[in-house]
């Protein structure tokens, strides 16, 4: 019965800063693997980043690598990305999803495991223009 509810978008400088926020209810959040992802205009939604359970594993993707930072905050139950040196190519909407990995590790960053993540918030719109 996890839920999730994103935070943070918004309308952003380029080469500025965003925190997005990702807040769970309905379960604790450390018993799940969390990811981040993106869509683009007219693109398909990919992965941005992800952490495990124990947050010790962060892997990122080529485009936002070095700029970007995943973190859990297993107090507030929240896992957030925050995200520097922001160009419009980062315009899109921002999801976070949970899989509790009970078949073993998912590798979020690929487009074909996104199908078994099993839930998802609705978004939030992050638009980086002068």
């Amino acid at each position: 019965q996890l839920q999730l509810v994103e935070s943070g978008g918004g309308l952003v400088q380029p080469g500025g800063s965003l925190r997005l926020s990702c807040t769970a209810s309905g379960d604790t959040l450390d018993n799940y693997i969390v990811g981040w992802f993106r869509q683009l205009p007219g693109k398909e939604r990919e992965g941005v980043a992800w952490i495990s359970k124990r947050g010790n594993y962060t892997p990122y993707a080529d485009s936002v690598k070095g700029r970007s930072t995943i973190s859990r905050d297993n107090a507030k139950n929240t896992v957030s990305l925050e995200m520097d040196s922001l160009t419009p190519e980062d315009t899109g909407v921002y999801y976070c999803a949970a899989d509790p990995g009970r078949n073993g590790p998912i590798n979020m960053l690929e487009p074909y495991m996104q199908r078994y993540i099993e839930v998802w918030g609705q978004g939030t719109q992050v638009t980086v223009s002068s």
